[in-house]
């Protein structure tokens, strides 16, 4: 495949998964299974043509299990400042949970 038709495939990937991500943030509160099918369908499209799956929406996907997160529904979101002021993502279906810093954002308001 010449390299201006992977460049094409790849941007419409990545356009379709914001599509799709967005979507299912939409759609979840009122149909759960369709919002997570829409999620799932952007991590294959992702996995399938080595698409990155956009930083805004990475957080939303459980590391363990791989299921679309919904804060409030299927997912905690808690922030800690003990050690690291960090927040705290755990996934209700299997337990999981993620630790992302945000110390980089609290320096930079500090400046301010």
């Amino acid at each position: 495949m010449r390299r201006r038709g992977r460049i094409k495939i790849r941007d419409l990937a990545a356009q379709r998964m914001r599509l799709l991500l967005r979507m299912a943030d939409e759609v979840y509160p009122w149909e759960p299974e369709l919002g997570l099918m829409y999620g799932d369908l952007a991590r294959r499209i992702s996995l399938r043509t080595k698409v990155k799956i956009p930083q805004e929406w990475r957080w939303r996907y459980c590391k363990r299990c791989g299921s679309f997160l919904y804060p409030g529904i299927n997912a905690d979101v808690r922030v800690r400042e003990r050690r690291f002021p960090h927040l705290v993502i755990r996934c209700r279906l299997c337990g999981g949970i993620r630790r992302i810093p945000y110390l980089r954002e609290k320096r930079s308001a500090r400046r301010r």
